[in-house]
């Protein structure tokens, strides 16, 4: 019996370790505007927050999910870093 306990307990242990590690890998976002209206974030409302593969997405309203999954990868751009 205190066999299959300590089984128990390191598989809860294991499986929530391994969750918060996923997590932690996704990128935050980094603007205070929507990715596809450029409208600043709360000026509709509360801002409409989702999870696109691993990065951390703000769009001003829900309405704006629709553009955004018709092209993520253009409204993405938005985020990657500015060349010089």
């Amino acid at each position: 019996m205190k066999k299959t306990h300590y089984i128990v307990i390191a598989l809860t242990l294991l499986l929530g370790t391994s969750g918060f590690a996923s997590k932690s890998k996704l990128k935050e976002y980094p603007l205070n505007i929507c990715l596809v209206s450029d409208n600043k974030l709360g000026s509709m409302g509360k801002p409409y927050k989702f999870t696109h593969k691993d990065q951390r997405v703000e769009l001003c309203c829900k309405p704006c999910l629709k553009k955004f999954t018709k092209e993520p990868v253009k409204y993405l751009k938005k985020l990657e870093p500015k060349k010089k």
